[in-house]
C-alpha cells in the first residue's frame, strides 16, 4: 500500500504542476480539481490490480519450482556387484535384490531388499530384464506392485544355451506402494560381469 500511496501522490503533483512550453511560457495547468479525485481513484485501482497479478504470478512460480524440485525420482540397478553365478532356486518366491546401483535419485529403491517404495503419488515407468542359463531349471520372474502381478518374463530349457528377455509397464502409484521383481519358487536367473539382469524405473509425472 505504501507503493500505491507514493505513486498516487506523485501523479497528483504532476497533474497539478503548471506546464511550460519551450520558450518558458506557462501553459494552462493540467489540474482539474473536479476530475482529479476520480483519476486518482482509477489509478489506484489499476495499481492494486497490477500488484495482485504480480503476487499471483510469484505464487505460481513457487508452485512450479516445488513441482520440479523434490519430485525427481529415478533409479537403475543390476543383480550382481561382482562375480558370476546363479541366483536361486529357492523354495518360495522372493524379491530379487539388485545389488549394484547405477543411480537412485530420490532414494526410493532399497538394494538390501530389492524393493522400490513410492514416496510421491504419480505415474511411473518400470523395466526389468532376465537372463537364464538353460542348462538349469526354468527361469520365471515377475514385476509386482504390492502383491499384484503386473507382467512376467519366463523361459524354458531348449536347444540353445542361454536366453534372455525383458518387459516394462507404466503404472500409477500411491505413496507407500511397493514395486519389485519376484523370482518364482524353484527357478533361477544367471548373471556375471556382463550385467544382464537389470531393474530400472522413474517418475513420469506427479498426480
Amino acid at each position: 500500500m505504501k507503493t500505491i500511496a507514493l505513486l498516487v501522490l506523485a501523479c497528483s503533483c504532476y497533474l497539478c504542476e503548471p506546464q511550460t512550453n519551450g520558450n518558458g511560457d506557462q501553459l494552462t495547468g493540467n489540474c482539474d480539481l473536479f476530475s482529479l479525485p476520480f483519476k486518482v481513484t482509477n489509478m489506484a485501482e489499476k495499481i492494486a490490480l497490477l500488484e495482485a497479478k504480480l503476487q499471483n504470478t510469484e505464487k505460481e512460480i513457487k508452485e512450479l519450482r516445488s513441482l520440479t524440485t523434490g519430485t525427481r525420482v529415478a533409479f537403475s540397478a543390476t543383480l550382481k556387484e561382482s562375480g558370476s553365478g546363479d541366483t536361486g532356486p529357492f523354495t518360495a518366491a522372493v524379491p530379487l535384490q539388485y545389488k549394484k546401483v547405477y543411480s537412485n535419485t530420490g532414494s526410493c529403491y532399497n538394494p538390501s531388499t530389492g524393493i522400490f517404495t513410492a514416496q510421491v503419488k504419480g505415474m511411473y515407468y518400470f523395466r526389468f530384464s532376465m537372463f537364464t542359463n538353460l542348462s538349469k531349471p526354468n527361469s520365471v520372474v515377475s514385476l509386482k506392485k504390492n502383491d499384484e502381478r503386473l507382467t512376467s518374463v519366463w523361459d524354458t530349457s531348449s536347444s540353445d544355451i542361454n536366453d534372455m528377455g525383458s518387459n516394462a509397464v507404466v503404472i500409477a502409484l500411491e505413496v507407500g506402494d511397493s514395486v519389485y521383481v519376484e523370482l518364482m519358487a524353484n527357478r533361477i536367473v544367471y548373471d556375471d560381469s556382463m550385467h544382464y539382469n537389470t531393474f530400472s524405473g522413474f517418475l513420469l509425472f506427479t498426480m
